[in-house]
């Protein structure tokens, strides 16, 4: 008796390279509409590459970095089918941290991985992203596509990606520049961006079984369409405000909520206080409240209640603050102040109610 054997194959083992050279194809188109006129060459290389020597404008340019992901909201994409928007949720998780620190976004590359390679997907994927490093000013410059059978579900992905800035050295923002009396100016969200959504989703889907599809008065639209609703992208905001008016700091607002991220920037001895009553959070956090029965304490540290960036600045500057960040339409507004800390144990607090 004899057996016919086949070898095995790289194809057989779930990866199909000819899919993967196709998605490279399709994503080109997009990749070029994110440059900056410091990149050479185009993708397909093994590394991309920027033109330093943009930065001998600089006295002493500092290189800023960061990395993220987009976390489970990846998941509520995977089942509604909408890949073009995830993009923009990771430029803004990456390029906002950079700004934090005063720096210009250069360049990003992105890493998508997943179960199979289904072109039209991963070129919509990195669409969103070169959509997204537009709104922010900066260039996408590679990337890669890693596809893991067996790990992975044919349609499940993820994505992360890194992004690097510049910032000249003695205009670094931060803690050591804030001042008591300082104004903690809020830049409204558009939404929930791009954390707490392992409690949205417990919350809404699991515990009060809606659907993605239903549509949700409060909302003005489908539960889906409101939970993918991109993350803002602050980057070019925060580098016209810098150049406007005087300011000391900023911070992003993610994972950890408002108070927690901004006592990042806050220095010993000092105290920032912000005012509920200035702002009403939008529908959806009040939504996913209510439907949990989440404490506000506990909202308030997973989500960021309608604020995705925060400004500080001394008070001479509130009224050119504002107007910029009006001109450019991000609604913004006083929500607070740095006062002295005396026996407070944390560098941030919230207080009073929400406005109705």
């Amino acid at each position: 008796m004899t057996t016919e054997s086949t070898g095995a194959s790289y194809a057989s083992a779930g990866v199909d390279i000819e899919a993967g050279d196709r998605a490279v194809e399709l994503m080109k188109e997009w990749v070029k509409k994110a440059r900056r006129p410091e990149v050479l060459g185009g993708i397909g290389g093994f590394a991309g590459l920027f033109d330093a020597s943009a930065l001998k404008r600089y006295e002493r340019p500092l290189l800023a970095s960061a990395t993220d992901g987009v976390g489970t909201k990846v998941d509520l994409a995977r089942k509604l089918g909408v890949y073009d928007t995830i993009g923009h949720d990771l430029v803004g998780m990456v390029v906002d941290d950079i700004v934090v620190c005063g720096a210009e976004p250069l360049f990003m590359t992105d890493y998508i991985c997943v179960g199979k390679v289904h072109p039209e997907r991963v070129a919509a994927i990195v669409k969103g992203i070169a959509e997204g490093c537009v709104l922010a000013g900066c260039a996408l410059v590679g990337g890669e596509t890693a596809e893991h059978p067996g790990l992975l579900g044919e349609d499940d992905f993820d994505v992360a990606g890194a992004g690097t800035g510049v910032v000249e050295a003695d205009q670094v923002l931060g803690a050591d520049r804030i001042r008591k009396g300082d104004a903690v100016i809020a830049m409204a969200s558009s939404g929930l961006h791009s954390n707490g959504y392992s409690l949205v989703r417990h919350v809404l889907l699991d515990r009060a079984g809606m659907a993605l599809e239903q549509h949700v008065d409060e909302l003005g639209r489908t539960l889906g369409e409101e939970l993918l609703e991109p993350t803002r992208i602050y980057s070019l905001d925060c580098l016209a405000l810098i150049r406007t008016a005087e300011t000391h700091a900023f911070s992003h607002v993610t994972g950890g909520g408002l108070a927690n991220n901004l006592a990042r920037v806050v220095p010993d001895g000092l105290h920032a206080v912000v005012d509920r009553s200035t702002w009403t959070p939008p529908p959806v956090f009040d939504l996913v409240g209510r439907a949990g029965r989440v404490e506000r304490l506990e909202l308030e540290k997973t989500l960021n209640m309608g604020v995705g960036m925060i400004a500080v600045v001394p008070q001479e500057s509130v009224e050119a603050a504002l107007t910029l960040l009006a001109d450019r339409g991000v609604d913004s507004w006083v929500a607070g102040e740095i006062t002295d800390r005396g026996d407070r144990t944390t560098g941030a607090e919230l207080v009073g109610d929400h406005a109705a």
